[in-house]
């Protein structure tokens, strides 16, 4: 047989064959449709930590599709839910220093007025410390030193501000040990819970760091930090013996850098810096509050050893998974650690190391049944800005997928003072999974890249916040990724404007947009903050814009007084108890586009604040968003 023909047998065979595998693969693709109720329920177990003695674990899994507290014998299998809640389940907690007691925090109905609760693991009783309506508690500080007591801030004497108060964590007895003046935001007390260091708003915008000799000594102006280092500078506690203070700051540099300052003379010690990311995290002796690793968050986070006694330690943590890992606990004898390890493809896993041995055991994973679904990668991207900045994201395409023409939803974070990080994201795999590329940006104002990248976000809402956005969209159509008519905006809190202004500002540039818990109306929204984030007031006046002397601009900068311009339909979801964004906020521009005929849909949980946080309540939202996006984007939905 002639070569040139058998050759063209072979080639034709070859190709029948990769369209083969190529439909084998995409039909397997269509077919593992991941349930919702695995992608936005409860996690099967997560967020381990060790008792302070090192004999218990205690760690979150559902009771009656609600997630508790559950404890078990570190070395048996006897795991037993220690709490009972029935309604929103609980998100976080802590072990209490005498191995008996747990604590944990909740609102009712996502009004974020957190009580505080105990529970006796002895007993199974769980009593409310903080049993006071429409009052938020927070945690000043609780640690081995003073086992029995803890130090709490609350705002029953005013709405506004929040007083600190001594419990006694065996009798419950509350006791008034420092009133706030009418400025202060933040309290640090030191090992000993003496209260000694304060944060204060002052009028012009200006974080001052107020600290003192002892309880009952004379505050001192320690530092203070202009706007402009405002979102990249904070304290993070005293040192064991009270003479000095851990910072970061960023004063004389463009990042924020871990800092330890002499409370006698303010000279200052540089622990650690990065010329171009803020430290972000920071893990600290327990019992020497000497600090032992830091991290930055670049592409992925990068862990930076301080001590070297946990350097060997931490090698052998890195060995465990590709992930990107963080130590969630550890004994007060640090042998025995939790260490929880978060990747793209995949839902979290846990670990046990023991530092004694340095030995490891696989602990679980959050969602096991997430393993058996092929996940998407979550690729790291970057590109110029008009005006020259790096911006940076994250780009999650469906796995196969011939990365060309696809539709495309732009995933907004919230803050907007916060990021995206790499690691596993339910809505990025679930927009994945159901056809469409996940575009996520860290647009200026976003934090982690230095003062001059998150200070240009300054009275950029609406502005040039939303250019960033629609420069990722237009470089990922000028890749030839996406599909320049399939393209939809999607987002939370900060996320829900966006996607509002999208609809509004740039109405040829999306199909459709979702929005959830988003302000629409900048005035109504900084006019109705809750109490206790007025003294931040001149935060949001600068930052964002002062209703007294900038309505003009703050109109032309909201969604609700340019609803004409709105051309594509929207879905709007929205808390009714939400404190942070009103409900009004949504019902006011959903009553807008109703009077001009604009298609939309609008989704109102009763009991739910600013986000969902009952999974019956995420999976509803999200089966309306799939068939909402799905009739206008054309991708899959789970029926």
């Amino acid at each position: 047989m002639d070569e040139r023909v058998m050759s063209g047998i072979i080639l034709t065979c070859v190709f029948y064959l990769l369209i083969s595998v190529f439909l084998l693969t995409r039909v397997q693709a269509e077919a593992l449709l991941i349930p919702l109720e695995l992608l936005f329920g409860n996690p099967e177990k997560t967020r381990p930590q060790i008792s302070p003695d090192g004999k218990r674990l205690a760690y979150l899994a559902p009771l009656d599709g609600v997630l508790n507290v559950w404890v078990k014998t570190l070395s048996a299998d006897d795991g037993r839910a220690v709490t009972k809640d029935t309604d929103r389940g609980i998100e976080s907690y802590f072990w209490g220093y005498d191995n008996v007691h747990l604590f944990y925090v909740r609102d009712t109905k996502g009004d974020e007025n957190w009580r505080l609760y105990s529970v006796d693991l002895n007993t199974e009783e769980t009593k409310e410390l903080t049993p006071f309506e429409n009052v938020q508690v927070r945690i000043v500080e609780h640690n081995q030193h003073v086992p029995d007591a803890m130090l709490i801030a609350i705002n029953q004497r005013h709405p506004v501000l929040h007083d600190v108060y001594h419990i006694n964590l065996q009798t419950g007895e509350l006791k008034l040990i420092e009133e706030n003046p009418g400025n202060v935001t933040g309290w640090i007390a030191d090992p000993v819970l003496n209260v000694r260091g304060a944060v204060v708003a002052e009028p012009t915008g200006t974080d001052a760091l107020l600290v003192r000799e002892s309880a009952s000594g004379v505050w001192k102006k320690l530092a203070s930090w202009t706007l402009e280092d405002s979102l990249t500078s904070r304290p993070i506690g005293f040192t064991k013996d009270g003479s000095a203070i851990y910072l970061m700051d960023s004063r004389g540099a463009n990042t924020g850098r871990l800092i330890k300052m002499d409370i006698g003379s303010g000279e200052i010690q540089v622990m650690a810096e990065d010329p171009e990311y803020d430290i972000d995290a920071v893990l600290m002796h327990p019992d020497t509050y000497d600090i032992q690793m830091v991290s930055v968050t670049k592409a992925r986070r990068e862990w930076t050893v301080l001590d070297p006694a946990i350097d060997e330690d931490i090698r052998n943590i890195r060995s465990l998974d590709e992930g990107d890992f963080m130590v969630t606990s550890r004994d007060l004898r640090l042998q025995k650690w939790t260490v929880g390890f978060g990747e793209d493809e995949g839902p979290a896993h846990y670990y046990l190391y023991d530092a004694a041995s340095k030995k490891s055991t696989f602990l679980f994973s959050r969602a096991p049944a997430l393993e058996r679904y092929q996940l998407a990668r979550m690729e790291p991207i970057s590109f110029k800005s008009r005006d020259g900045f790096t911006i940076h994201g994250y780009l999650t395409v469906p796995p196969g997928a011939i990365r060309e023409g696809l539709p495309t939803v732009l995933l907004v974070h919230g803050g907007p003072w916060s990021r995206n990080r790499w690691g596993y994201d339910s809505r990025a795999q679930w927009l994945a999974n159901r056809g469409y590329v996940c575009l996520q940006v860290n647009f200026r104002g976003s934090t982690g890249y230095g003062k001059a990248f998150a200070n240009a976000g300054d009275k950029e809402w609406g502005g040039k916040m939303h250019e960033d956005l629609v420069d990722v969209v237009n470089w990922a159509a000028g890749q030839g990724i996406s599909d320049p008519e399939r393209i939809a905006i999607f987002g939370t809190s900060y996320g829900g404007y966006a996607a509002l202004v999208g609809a509004a500002f740039t109405p040829d540039l999306f199909r459709c947009a979702v929005s959830v818990v988003g302000p629409s109306n900048l005035i109504s929204f900084i006019d109705s903050i809750p109490p206790y984030w007025k003294t931040h007031l001149a935060l949001f006046q600068k930052r964002v814009g002062d209703p007294r002397t900038e309505e003009e601009f703050l109109k032309s900068r909201s969604p609700l007084f340019h609803v004409d311009q709105i051309k594509i339909p929207i879905l709007i979801a929205q808390g009714a108890n939400d404190p942070r964004v009103k409900r009004s906020e949504s019902e006011q521009i959903v009553e807008a586009m109703k009077e001009k005929g604009i298609d939309y849909e609008y989704l109102l949980f009763e009991d739910e604040g600013h986000g969902f946080v009952k999974p019956e309540n995420r999976i509803k939202f999200y089966a309306a968003a799939e068939r909402f996006l799905a009739k206008h984007l054309g991708g899959r939905y789970e029926e």
